[in-house]
């Protein structure tokens, strides 16, 4: 059987060893004679032998002593650095993050989100994984990775999920006629040359929706797999473009203004948290300030000149 020493034992015995008396340990430690006194029996009775030899008022240490304190000095600075580098999980100083997020996100806004955080945390670690929405999903309800962002899943038990559901806005080249109105309909943009998502994307069916219902044609030139391509495309003056909020307020667009749309097309984002495992101290202050970006998505992107 194994002795059942604590802490403040080998701390105590620690003691004694440095100062080499009962009183001056006692002093040091704060505490009594009779109490380190007793402490130093207790650790002699678990391990079923004597440290010290007593003699005239006297504690001479054994070998076996000198060589306990070897293994004690050892346990207690271990002890010692695993604290503090506890500490430094608990003041977000030091840990790992692993991320999944859509395409949509990956070029520009989470980097960016993530730079913020990182910012005098030298010592956190982070994987960022891009991979399409429903690969995020999958991570996430594995329980693989921390946390994810993609376009919003159905429900699922293994999934926590924390929908935002930011407006789309028109992309237009910077010196079309079209930039002059603060608002546009699907009429203005009838027959206008557009990059669009693929067919069954839930914006392009929403977009087809909208023209359909104004009896206005939607003149899909580009058909893309992502957003921010389509701002290369618009910034060269080749065509209009339908974009999500996100990629519109975070990511470089020379030539290019956006306007706002009516009628009204969302882009559901999700964050997702594993619903099976705890999150950590460090996924839960990433995870408050991606949401805090998320919801200061509007506030980033100017639609007026």
């Amino acid at each position: 059987m194994l002795p059942n020493l604590t802490i403040r034992q080998l701390q105590t015995f620690r003691e004694v060893m440095r100062s080499g008396s009962i009183s001056e340990a006692s002093r040091t430690l704060l505490r009594t004679q009779p109490a380190v006194s007793t402490m130093i029996s207790n650790i002699e009775k678990e391990l079923g032998f004597s440290l010290f030899v007593r003699e005239h008022g006297r504690l001479t240490p054994s070998p076996e002593a000198h060589y306990f304190l070897e293994e004690a000095e050892e346990v207690l600075d271990r002890m010692g650095r695993t604290l503090r580098t506890m500490a430094e999980f608990e003041t977000l100083e030091r840990g790992s993050l692993r991320i999944a997020c859509h395409p949509a996100s990956s070029g520009f806004f989470l980097p960016k989100v993530l730079a913020e955080f990182l910012r005098g945390r030298p010592e956190v670690k982070a994987d960022l994984m891009m991979r399409a929405s429903h690969v995020v999903e999958d991570l996430i309800a594995s329980q693989q990775f921390d946390i994810g962002l993609a376009e919003t899943p159905p429900l699922r038990g293994s999934i926590k999920i924390e929908s935002f559901d930011p407006e789309c806005v028109i992309a237009l080249p910077e010196q079309d006629p079209l930039a002059d109105n603060e608002m546009l309909t699907p009429v203005e943009l009838t027959d206008y040359p557009m990059a669009m998502l693929f067919d069954d994307h839930p914006v392009t069916i929403a977009t087809q929706s909208a023209f359909a219902q104004c009896s206005a044609t939607l003149n899909k030139r580009f058909v893309l797999r992502t957003f921010l391509p389509s701002l290369q495309l618009v910034g060269a003056g080749l065509c209009g473009a339908v974009v999500d909020r996100i990629t519109a307020a975070t990511s470089p667009a020379p030539g290019v203004v956006f306007r706002a749309f009516t009628p009204t097309i969302t882009s559901s984002v999700s964050l997702l948290i594993p619903a099976h495992r705890p999150a950590s101290v460090l996924t839960i202050a990433f995870r408050d300030h991606l949401r805090e970006n998320l919801i200061r998505i509007d506030e980033n992107l100017v639609l007026e000149r």
